[in-house]
Order: C-alpha cells, then sequence, then structure tokens
C-alpha cells in the first residue's frame, strides 16, 4: 500500500520537506529551527539539508519576523539591536543571517549562556 503510494509520489518525503520549510519560514522560524524539528521528526539529515539550502527566501523571513515583532525602523541603540538579535536567533536564524540584517555589531558569540 505505502510502497503504491511512493510510487506514484502520493507520498513524497522531498516535497513535505519542501512544503514544511516553505510553511515554517512563512511563520517567522529559521533555518536551524526548522532542521532541528525535521530532524526530530525523522526525516533524512541529508534531504533536510538540501531543502533547507535549496529554500532561498531566508533573509526575506527574517526581516518578516523582525517587523512583525518590533516594527519598520531599524534598531539603533546596541541593546535594542541585542534584545532583536536574541529573538530572531531563538526564532531558529543563524548569526549570519542576524548580522546581515541588524549589522555586524551585534556579537551573537558573546551571549552569556
Amino acid at each position: 500500500m505505502v510502497a503504491a503510494l511512493v510510487a506514484e509520489k502520493l507520498v513524497d518525503d522531498d516535497r513535505y520537506v519542501e512544503n514544511l520549510i516553505a510553511y515554517r519560514a512563512g511563520r517567522g522560524q529559521g533555518p536551524v529551527r526548522v532542521r532541528a524539528d525535521l530532524r526530530q521528526a525523522g526525516v533524512d539529515a541529508e534531504l533536510v539539508d538540501e531543502g533547507i539550502d535549496r529554500y532561498g527566501g531566508w533573509l526575506a523571513a527574517l526581516e518578516a519576523a523582525r517587523r512583525k515583532k518590533f516594527g519598520a525602523s531599524r534598531p539603533q541603540a546596541y541593546a535594542e539591536r541585542m534584545r532583536q538579535a536574541r529573538f530572531l536567533s531563538y526564532r531558529g536564524f543563524t548569526s549570519a543571517q542576524i548580522h546581515s540584517v541588524l549589522g555586524s555589531s551585534v556579537d551573537i558569540e558573546d551571549w552569556p549562556t
């Protein structure tokens, strides 16, 4: 039964990964968080990594999540940039992506754990 569904492409892990990535990115989640959720769901790690790399809208998703939470204006004060960076990091965006949007004066690696 399952083999027949796979043969007819009605059950396709690649399509599942693509759709879930697009859905989660649309909800403001980043690649780190999406990757962890897919791997926890038991999806093949190589398939997950390929899907994450193929998706081209991570910076747009990051900016949309930032605007939704904090508004359109960019943070000027260091403390506010750090606050926004922590939020975006929690959402699953990489430090390089956060740096590209908030600027290089955000030191994510120096946060206390």
